[in-house]
């Protein structure tokens, strides 16, 4: 693999293994990751996209990358990203994100929520299987995205869950999880790792959730705390209560299968619009202590992976209309996706939304090589 003139993209991809037969390579493997990574900041949403925008910009990456032959198809491009293993291109997210998150903390990763949560990538589906199901930690402090793992065809997010977590650094962190990943290994490892959980828990732990509805029933909840949040033509009420008394702790985990429980927390919602009312009602598992208001915060911050990433890749990267369909293709483009999401979110001189700014990268030669964090010399 030759060196890299974009010094983030070295570091960070280094060991990425070529899939491709050596007889077969017109272009090197660095230079094909760093033309897509620049033509997804630049607003291409498909591999034919990211070809098109390598030739238009052909003289001018030129100036910073050999390619001797030129840029790839967008059918090399389909074919390279549906065969590179998405577990090496997930660690060159991570040591990306950590960069960002370092530089944004001054000197040390911030604490905070990381949220975990998986989304499905409907339009690249194969007629007969199922969409590609993506698995996504966002940390809450810098609105970063820490990783990312792709669920197994014959599994599902419980298995591809503790993946995600070992890639990343739990220390002093609290993971937000929601009833999917309500499992007792799961938060073994996350207290193994140094981190804290609020876990969301519904029907698929019965006897658990039938206990802790049993025990707001019957004691007083030592803390509370109510939010409203009023807006759009409706009022929004959240009340979290939570019990840590050792009693009941004791009594809903009496073999200490669930590590490190410490507080049961119940949140009820209500939402009224004009005339009309909704309650919900949810429950959790924490190792966190009793504070209401710490707990609330923790399931408040978990619902911003759901606007802060799903929807921004959505609505500003189309990703639910994306296609790309073979092989690994697709949780490929959708770290590369996630990768720029990052970096844009990092660049402090950023004026406005995702969308715009990934036009002006497209427009601008030196926003994008800014964003990257890549100065040439002249």
């Amino acid at each position: 693999m030759s060196a890299c003139p974009v010094p983030r993209i070295a570091d960070c991809f280094h060991d990425l293994v070529d899939p491709r037969i050596e007889r077969t390579k017109r272009h090197q493997l660095l230079d094909v990751v760093t033309i897509a990574l620049c033509a997804v900041l630049a607003g291409a949403e498909s591999w034919v996209e990211v070809a098109e925008w390598g030739e238009i910009k052909l003289p001018w990456l030129r100036t910073w990358l050999k390619l001797p032959n030129g840029i790839p198809s967008h059918d090399t491009f389909g074919r390279v990203f549906s065969r590179l293993d998405p577990e090496q291109l997930e660690q060159g997210l991570v040591r990306w994100a950590r960069l960002l998150a370092t530089e944004a903390a001054g000197a040390d990763e911030p604490t905070g929520i990381v949220a975990i949560d998986g989304k499905t990538v409907r339009a690249a589906r194969h007629p007969g299987q199922r969409a590609p199901h993506l698995v996504s930690a966002w940390s809450s402090a810098n609105r970063l995205v820490l990783g990312q793992v792709a669920v197994d065809d014959k599994s599902n997010e419980i298995t591809a869950i503790p993946r995600l977590l070992r890639q990343l650094d739990l220390t002093g962190q609290t993971v937000t999880i929601d009833a999917m990943g309500c499992q007792t290994a799961i938060a073994a490892q996350i207290v193994a790792q140094g981190g804290d959980y609020v876990l969301a828990l519904k029907e698929n732990q019965p006897d658990m959730l039938r206990d802790v509805i049993d025990s707001f029933a019957l004691a007083d909840p030592e803390h509370q705390t109510t939010t409203k949040e009023k807006g759009h033509g409706r009022l929004e009420t959240r009340t979290c209560r939570t019990i840590d008394d050792a009693a009941v702790i004791a009594w809903l985990n009496p073999t200490g299968a669930w590590p490190g429980l410490r507080t049961i927390a119940q949140v009820v919602g209500q939402r009224q619009i004009g005339e009309t009312c909704v309650q919900h009602t949810r429950y959790y598992l924490s190792s966190l202590p009793g504070d209401a208001h710490a707990i609330a915060h923790a399931v408040r911050s978990h619902w911003g992976i759901e606007n802060q990433v799903h929807w921004v890749l959505d609505v500003a990267f189309r990703e639910d209309g994306s296609r790309a369909r073979v092989g690994h293709a697709a949780a490929n483009l959708a770290l590369l996706r996630k990768l720029v999401l990052n970096l844009l979110r990092a660049d402090p001189t950023r004026k406005v939304g995702v969308k715009a700014s990934r036009l002006k990268a497209g427009w601008d030669d030196g926003y994008l090589l800014h964003v990257l964090g890549v100065t040439l010399a002249q």
